[in-house]
């Protein structure tokens, strides 16, 4: 939130978002216990065992200092000497435990090691995921809906003797996992956009893509004193000449001005090319980064940036990153749970109607789905159908939820209510919604989220 300056400086401001740091650890814990449980027990008991030896200590040091603080000579104290050498005893004794537990700990330590790099790799996915919210309000993720995605790739994907192709195994698998199930919350224009997003975070973590070239592919660099005379008027507009002049020194860029007039016949022939994404650059540009290439194509030819964006994430990530799954509604129904609404966001010319009452009829819940088109006056019906249904088994479907913004609030204290022990086992709750900032954010990341556009 943000605050008046006057309001700013009479309130402390926690920021309880949890760092990438410690999402790795939580998911280092996560991935060790589904694939190495002996390992994750193993240490489970050293903390106790470490805190029992504590409380041991302290107790020991409690009655060594009360025997100190004794009136009379403490060599007639026989309870006292008494009380000193079990001390002793009981010192010398965790002193070796802790040893052991130091050595065992160190070992377990290094196991886990091995298994970092899923952590660190799938920590990034997440935040990735995350800044999705600042395209589309709707596109909202909750760590909980992230982490059991998580452990179920862990179950799902293909095992391997080998920890490394193991690793790979998972890594690929639950990549292409999430990516499937964020895919279907969003509009057909933002899809490639997070397949890019997902790339280029991965590069940057890898330290492969710097934060200077991916700013200057989405800005063209600033522009800062006077421009050369554009040598290629002829053909290359001012804009390109000059951003041209920009990129050259970005580090993988460096001499690329004085190499493209040298090579200006080849650079002219890409200029003026149908498909200028797959041509073979002159000189070294042939050998470029994908990235290199796709900066060379925004100074060139803008108007191809899509499809050089398309070539560069089916390169860098596969081809089934720019090929996003079709809509599959019953899919939805199979992933979710009574606790976790079903939501569709909506579009222009989209209506959902159809595809959710083919589903309810195959499912046996046509005749008994409780429909509410939300308006002013329609709460308390709304909430009688959910209240009757989450005990019954039944299907309530509320539509256009971002007409009724008052009632949000009511919806999002309905939604946290649900309790997988309570919830009858056939209950969903479908919701639909155009983009609104009103959508309650915390029904948005526990919900199954879909986008049905018409064709």
């Amino acid at each position: 939130p943000h605050y008046m300056p006057e309001t700013a400086v009479k309130v402390t401001l926690v920021n309880f978002m949890i760092t990438q740091d410690g999402l790795q650890d939580q998911l280092l814990g996560i991935v060790v216990a589904q694939e190495r449980p002996d390992l994750e027990e193993e240490k489970s008991n050293l903390i106790l065992q470490g805190a029992e030896n504590k409380k041991k200590l302290q107790e020991t040091e409690d009655q060594i200092l009360e025997v100190l603080s004794a009136d009379g000579n403490i060599l007639e104290n026989e309870q006292g000497i008494q009380v000193l050498n079990s001390a002793k005893v009981i010192s010398t004794d965790i002193e070796e435990k802790q040893k052991i537990a130091e050595e065992t700990e160190q070992r377990i330590d290094e196991a886990r090691a091995g298994y970092t790099s899923i952590a660190w790799r799938s920590s990034i996915l997440f935040f990735a995921i995350s800044s999705m919210s600042n395209i589309e309000p709707m596109y909202q993720y909750s760590l909980t809906w992230f982490m059991n995605l998580f452990i179920q790739a862990i179950k799902d994907s293909e095992p391997a003797t080998d920890l490394e192709v193991r690793l790979k195994n998972l890594d690929e698998y639950f990549t292409y996992f999430l990516y499937k199930m964020v895919c279907r919350s969003l509009f057909e224009k933002d899809k490639l956009l997070f397949s890019f997003l997902l790339a280029t975070r991965i590069k940057r973590a890898e330290n492969i893509l710097s934060d200077a070239e991916l700013k200057f592919l989405l800005t063209g660099g600033v522009a800062v004193g006077t421009l050369d005379d554009n040598p290629f008027h002829s053909w290359l507009s001012e804009k390109s000449w000059g951003e041209i002049t920009r990129m050259s020194d970005l580090e993988p860029c460096k001499g690329f001005r004085d190499e493209f007039a040298q090579n200006e016949l080849q650079w002219r022939e890409m200029f003026e090319s149908a498909e200028p994404y797959t041509y073979e650059f002159p000189g070294r540009w042939k050998e470029c980064h994908p990235f290199t290439r796709l900066l060379i194509i925004r100074c060139i030819r803008p108007d191809k940036i899509v499809p050089a964006v398309m070539l560069f994430v089916a390169k860098e990530m596969g081809q089934r990153f720019i090929e996003p799954p079709p809509f599959d509604l019953a899919a939805c129904y199979g992933d979710s749970n009574p606790c976790s609404p079903l939501i569709f966001v909506l579009s222009a010319g989209a209506d959902p109607n159809a595809s959710l009452f083919k589903l309810a009829d195959e499912n046996g819940f046509g005749e008994t789905m409780k429909i509410v088109s939300l308006g002013q006056g329609q709460g308390p019906k709304a909430a009688k159908y959910v209240e009757e249904s989450y005990k019954t088994g039944g299907w309530v479907v509320l539509q256009n939820c971002h007409v009724y913004g008052s009632w949000m609030t009511t919806l999002e204290r309905i939604c946290e209510e649900f309790k997988p022990e309570t919830a009858h086992k056939n209950f969903r709750l479908w919701l639909t919604s155009y983009p609104s900032s009103v959508f309650p954010v915390s029904v948005l990341q526990n919900g199954i989220k879909m986008t049905n556009e018409p064709a």
